[in-house]
């Protein structure tokens, strides 16, 4: 295990270095955030920007609380996931192109806890992001839109967490032996794919929380 926590403490210090800690957390808060208020000042907004006569501005029914939780969720799907890989892909590849890597294994250390602290290192700051991007959320539709079943909330947040460690545990191997972009590309294409499927085929793919 100190192998482990060696590589595990250098990759959160890494993560630090590149402030990873610091925009990460803010685009997901943004994007958990940016939901309830945009849909909340909606009728307002399209007023001001004269697409719509007041009149019918206020005819805007506001959705409901859960509507509006789900719709942040899909904002996490896209554009968070986009974030999620872009902030991975260069975790193998970088220490590779530099020499790291190869400077590492040379003392015969194995690759497992080395890959195992990467992966525990970027599903710590995955998890962390999202869970504040989803109290954002959260927060900001109890507070504009309406009351919020809590339990519920921290249910559909856990399985989502699942979700985004299945796309970790997909980057971080196409990412040692692809370069950073075509590992984003093959990531995302996958994601894009398992969304479309749960699209197509929701009895079959329950278990998928793409969509």
């Amino acid at each position: 295990m100190k192998p482990f926590w060696i590589y595990y403490q250098k990759e959160m210090l890494e993560s630090g270095r590149t402030y990873k800690w610091i925009w990460v957390p803010a685009v997901f808060l943004l994007l958990g955030i940016m939901q309830p208020v945009s849909t909340y000042y909606l009728p307002e907004i399209l007023t001001m920007a004269g697409e719509v006569p007041p009149e019918a501005a206020a005819l805007f029914t506001v959705p409901s609380a859960e509507s509006v939780m789900a719709s942040a969720l899909s904002q996490f799907s896209v554009i968070g996931l986009l974030v999620l890989v872009l902030a991975g892909m260069n975790t193998v590849a970088g220490e590779r192109a530099t020499g790291t890597a190869e400077l590492v294994l040379a003392r015969s250390v194995s690759t497992i806890p080395m890959m195992a602290a990467k992966w525990a290192a970027m599903m710590t700051l995955v998890a962390a992001s999202f869970a504040l991007g989803l109290g954002g959320a959260a927060y900001y539709t109890h507070l504009l839109i309406g009351p919020l079943e809590w339990g519920a909330v921290a249910s559909g947040g856990g399985l989502y967490v699942v979700w985004l460690a299945w796309i970790v545990t997909l980057a971080l191997p196409l990412g040692a032996v692809l370069r950073g972009p075509a590992a984003a590309f093959i990531s995302l294409a996958v994601a894009g794919a398992l969304s479309l499927l749960s699209g197509l085929l929701p009895s079959r793919l329950q278990w998928n929380r793409a969509d």
